[in-house]
């Protein structure tokens, strides 16, 4: 290998955690369905402790013990509760509940208050507790794991439940000893702990008869338990009350799973109870407190079906669910609630769908909140119903609220026959109606029905259209919005047809055809469905008719000194043009796609609109790099990289970690392509460092797609760092990056990443041949690169088509090479000028001057095989016109490779004309290579090309030309290109220099 070919890329367990409570009297039944029911003795002993003496007082802990074991008493247990009990009195009371619970069935042990662990071993902290008592903590505390063991011991079923997860009361460097001649142990910071250490709670051996034991804790291991507002429950016991009536016929795991989840919604996800769960048998509860009837027993009915499905979400969509309610101010029960009723098998499994899914019924929950109270109807009835669906949204209950909101619809159109004659009357009962229709859409929408959506809004319109022109206006735009989205999620060409339509009905709403600010918004929104059906038709007309349009409202929005939709305007040009301009070989629109996000920026300031502002800069930056794959020089990849560093300085990980993935992956390409342009390793190890960061969110659990991406850009940044040393070893690694890519990218989901992947794929064989001189690896270069070009076809994507046939053109030529068959080299130079069918100078300069080195290179091995002098002189001329665009400044190391080349050439003409008139031009050609290549930055190139020169004078010597001198000079180059050679590992051409530095010693011999 005399010097490196370019190559195109494309970038682009746990314990279980249930809520924990049981009710009793009542019936076990086994897990056979003919389970035999029988009558149970329950006892129950509740403790509240609030009003401590030497550490911080608690308020609630005795009003939660009240309520419970009036619950609990209520449900038919024997139930006795105590309050704010000294260490004697508290340690007598548990003795006597281990007495009585002797011959009961079922012993409910309920305790509130401060908790401590250390060394295993939990402790109930008395009302007298001080800092002291830490010292004999055996006496003056009381551990609960002996409590237990005695329990379990003689009673069948155990039910422990700890509302005392708090935070420690003592200070953070006390110390406890259980007597006061025992060793010192340090205090779990978080209050009580589930199992720890050999004392776990749940440890102790089951005595023969025993079904079982339940431990519950309100919060989970190491997480503080919350209080609750003082004079109220604490969320925990608050959510043991609500839901212990869905005992009566339902398992009691499913039950404790309601209050985990009660307690998650209820504290916004900061607190979430966790149980250990040891029963042998299924257990119910017969008996029950008074259940919820009517509306409330229908949203409390469907709101624990919700509760149930939470609890089998995993974490990663629950975080991502819990981000976007922090992130739009919305109910996090109404954000379940909404992706419940679409359906958990039909929730996006992509991590950016569900993003979008939840942003969409995030922004409609909000408007839905805003306009609740605008509602104006003098029917007590549907007031009722309303009311009563805006409680059902607010609890997740999406499913109750269009049913109370579908009986509403029923009773207006019920009653719509006796309106009042009256003109004012009618108009507002029309209005009236017309909301209801509205809200039962917006419900409609936040199950995904957006069918029936886009119905009731078009049914409001309808009453509206004639009694008010602003109504009317919104019940048709948001008609054309839920046009728009369902064509979006199901591909229907007609509705997204129809929201067009919508949109120009609005236009024709305006008097006298008048081109304001509300023509402007208009026409934006119809642009937006028109760029998104173009997006998938494959010629640009429709994409170029959305940027017209986008165009023409900028006069509009200068005009009404509208600086933030007139930014939004050029926002969306930009994106445009982008899309036109990655599938046209004119530069041109990029070029215009740029200029759209300058003018963007000047009126997003980062002051005012911060997100904005980043958005723009990163569209901006990927215009550029866009752009810099059609020019020859780095500046447009130097601006590109300035652009996203502008964004990261407000896509933060910390509070935008999404985008901040986002835009780290956009560096990277460019700080790769940057690196290929400079030949800097600095350069590509920096690249390879942000794509390894960006993973670190764009997680394959959380983002597979991304995660893909990002994968086939890292093993294009370790690819390119390959060409500074010798092993396969990295090598390698980018074939595993890659085939990870392919985990995820398959031709049948996402063929063309798959074929961009393919395509590099191919790049990576094609080293891997070189380094190995395998044909084998060629063939597989081959075969990939052809399987990019099934997808990448001339006449849909005529660059990406030319990129492959360059790539392949490159894997043939060495193949030719290696395997000395001509023919590879003839389908070599076919596809070298199959590319150039495409990549032309004044369009894609950088592109047509590699294929043209290519070329070079392909003719130059073909004359060799052929003895053809004429195509040697062609050789030269396509190499010498690759260097009009490939110059030291703008391209150093392909400006060097081709000079080498064209030295290469040079000496082959030589020795064909039998002349050496050729040697002089071929001695600059290599010393100019050498400029580039040195010993610090390309050992590898560096060698070849003091090896090459040495031909010269060799060959100058032979023709008589320069003597002996010639002959000392080629000796003592071949000489340093073997210590070259040896110093970086490169083995292969070390033979080959002791062969010519045997031959010259013997020819200098001679003379």
């Amino acid at each position: 290998m005399k010097g490196g070919i370019a190559t195109f890329w494309r970038h682009t367990g746990a314990p279980a955690r249930i809520g924990l409570l049981a009710a009793l009297l009542c019936c076990f039944l086994a897990t056979f369905a003919s389970a035999e029911e029988k009558s149970l003795k329950g006892v129950a002993l509740i403790i509240g402790e609030s009003k401590y003496q030497h550490v911080p007082a608690l308020p609630n802990p005795a009003n939660d013990a009240r309520d419970v074991a009036k619950m609990l008493t209520d449900l038919g247990f024997d139930a006795r509760s105590v309050s704010d009990r000294d260490a004697s009195k508290l340690k007598r009371d548990l003795e006597r509940f281990i007495e009585d619970a002797e011959d009961a069935d079922v012993a409910f042990l309920y305790y509130s208050g401060h908790g401590i662990e250390a060394s295993g071993e939990n402790y109930l902290v008395p009302v007298d507790a001080d800092v002291g008592s830490l010292t004999n903590a055996d006496e003056a505390l009381v551990p609960i794991s002996a409590v237990l063991d005695e329990l379990k011991s003689t009673v069948p079923v155990t039910i422990l439940l700890l509302d005392a997860c708090r935070t420690n009361p003592f200070p953070p460097d006390a110390k406890l000893r259980r007597k006061p001649t025992a060793s010192a142990s340090p205090l779990s910071a978080g209050g009580l702990e589930p199992v720890r250490g050999a004392r776990a709670l749940a440890s102790a051996p089951d005595a023969a008869d025993n079904l079982g034991t339940v431990i519950g804790f309100a919060a989970e291991p190491g997480q503080p338990a919350l209080d609750g507002a003082a004079g109220e429950n604490s969320p925990y016991a608050a959510a043991i009350l609500r839901h212990l009536s869905a005992m009566q016929g339902t398992e009691f795991g499913s039950v404790m799973r309601m209050v985990t989840e009660e307690v998650y919604l209820d504290t916004k996800a900061r607190q979430r109870p966790w149980t250990n769960e040891s029963l042998r048998r299924q257990l119910y509860f017969g008996a029950s407190v008074t259940e919820p009837t009517g509306d409330d027993g229908l949203i409390t009915g469907e709101r624990r079906q919700l509760l149930l499905t939470i609890a089998d979400l995993p974490d990663p969509k629950r975080a991502q669910i819990e981000l976007a309610s922090a992130k739009d101010g919305v109910p996090l029960d109404a954000l379940y609630g909404v992706l419940r009723a679409m359906g958990t098998d039909r929730i996006p499994e992509d991590p950016g769908e569900l993003e979008k899914v939840l942003a969409q019924q995030a922004e409609r929950l909000k408007k839905m909140f805003a306009e609740r109270d605008a509602l104006r109807t003098d029917d007590p009835e549907i007031k009722r119903l309303v009311a009563s669906a805006d409680s059902a949204v607010q609890q997740g209950a999406i499913v109750a609220a269009r049913t109370f909101l579908d009986q509403a619809v029923a009773r207006v159109e019920e009653n719509s026959s006796v309106v009042d004659d009256a003109e004012e009357m009618i108009r507002q009962k029309r209005i009236a109606d017309a909301a209801i229709y509205a809200k039962r859409a917006d419900a409609s929408a936040l199950v995904f029905d957006y069918k029936a959506a886009a119905g009731d809004y078009g049914k409001a319109f309808d009453l509206v259209e004639k009694w008010d022109e602003k109504l009317r206006w919104n019940y048709k735009n948001q008609q054309a919005e839920a046009l728009n989205a369902y064509g979006t999620a199901t591909g229907d060409a007609e509705a997204m047809q129809q929201a067009i339509d919508a949109y120009k009905a609005i236009l024709n709403f305006i008097p006298n055809g008048e081109e304001n600010r509300d023509w402007a918004i208009t026409r934006n929104n119809m642009a937006v469905v028109i760029e998104t059906v173009g997006e998938h038709d494959k010629d640009t007309a429709r994409l170029k008719q959305a940027a017209e349009i986008f165009r023409a409202s900028l006069a509009v929005f200068e005009r009404e000194k509208d600086d933030i939709n007139w930014a939004a305007s050029q926002n969306n040009i930009g994106n445009v043009l982008m899309k036109v301009g990655e599938r046209d070989s004119d530069p041109g629109q990029l070029r215009q796609a740029i200029d759209a996000f300058h003018a963007a920026l000047e009126k997003r300031p980062r002051d005012k609109v911060p997100l904005d502002w980043a958005s723009t800069q990163n569209n901006l930056g990927i215009a550029l790099f866009g752009l810099s794959e059609r020019e020859a020089t780095p500046e447009r990849l130097k601006e590109a990289e300035a652009a996203y560093r502008q964004a990261l300085e407000v896509y933060t990980r910390e509070k935008e970690p999404v985008q901040w993935a986002l835009v780290q992956n956009n560096l990277g390409n460019t700080l790769n392509a940057l690196g290929v342009q400079a030949n800097d390793p600095a350069r590509f190890k920096e690249a390879a460092d942000v794509f390894r960061a960006a993973l670190e969110v764009r997680t394959r659990e959380t983002f597979p797609l991304s995660w893909a991406a990002t994968q086939l850009n890292l093993g294009n940044a370790l690819y390119h760092s390959t060409r500074f040393d010798t092993d396969t070893g990295t090598l390698e690694d980018v074939v595993t990056a890659y085939d990870a890519a392919l985990t995820v990218y398959t031709r049948e989901k996402f063929p063309m990443e798959w074929a961009s992947v393919r395509n590099n794929s191919g790049s990576i064989h094609q080293a891997l041949g070189q380094r190995t001189r395998d044909t084998a690896e060629f063939e597989k270069s081959a075969a990939a690169f052809r399987d990019a070009a099934s997808v990448y076809t001339r006449q849909d994507f005529p660059l990406d088509w030319a990129m492959t046939s360059y790539n392949l053109g490159n894997t043939l030529q060495l193949l030719g090479n290696l395997s000395e068959q001509p023919a590879h080299l003839e389908e070599a130079i076919a596809a070298y000028r199959d590319a150039l069918g495409e990549y032309k100078r004044e369009t894609a300069p950088r592109p047509w001057a590699l294929a043209q080195s290519g070329l070079g290179a392909t003719l130059q091995q073909l004359a060799m095989a052929k003895g053809d002098m004429h195509t040697l002189h062609d050789s030269i001329a396509a190499r010498r016109s690759s260097l009009e665009v490939l110059t030291k400044e703008s391209a150093p190391t392909d400006w060097a490779s081709t000079q080498n080349g064209i030295g290469m050439s040079l000496i082959n003409l030589s020795s064909l004309e039998r002349t050496p008139k050729y040697l002089d031009e071929a001695e600059a050609a290599f010393k100019a290579s050498l400029e580039v290549y040195t010993r610090e930055t390309a050992p590898i190139q560096w060698a070849f090309g003091l090896s090459n020169l040495g031909d010269v004078y060799w060959n100058k010597a032979s023709f008589g030309g320069g003597g002996k001198p010639s002959y000392r000079k080629a000796l003592e180059l071949f000489d340093q290109a073997r210590q070259g050679f040896a110093d970086s590992g490169y083995t292969l051409p070390i033979q080959l220099m002791d062969n010519k530095i045997e031959l010259v010693k013997k020819q200098l011999a001679q003379k």
